[in-house]
């Protein structure tokens, strides 16, 4: 019996240049989101981690709600995923 190797990697950098991994992601039931978490489940998203549909169906998300996050974290970093700064950076 053969196994099929993952091809994902099993590290990738966050925002701050760290290395992140699957546990180091947000845990499955979070229901307040905080910048730092948002910016967690990016960074898996960008480096390939997990990818957007696994994202999206395990936190629940909609396509555009990540897809929100994507681009406020490469316009504004970090503080354009605060909730209370959202109006400030649009």
């Amino acid at each position: 019996m053969y196994l099929k190797k993952d091809e994902r990697p099993v590290f990738t950098m966050d925002y701050e240049g760290n290395r992140i991994s699957r546990a180091d992601l947000p845990p499955r039931d979070t229901r307040r989101w905080v910048a730092r978490r948002k910016a967690l489940v990016v960074a898996a998203v960008n480096g390939n981690l997990i990818d957007r549909e696994e994202a999206c169906e395990v936190y629940g998300l909609s396509d555009e709600e990540l897809q929100s996050w994507i681009d406020s974290l490469s316009a504004h970093g970090p503080n354009g995923l605060r909730v209370t700064a959202l109006q400030r950076y649009r």
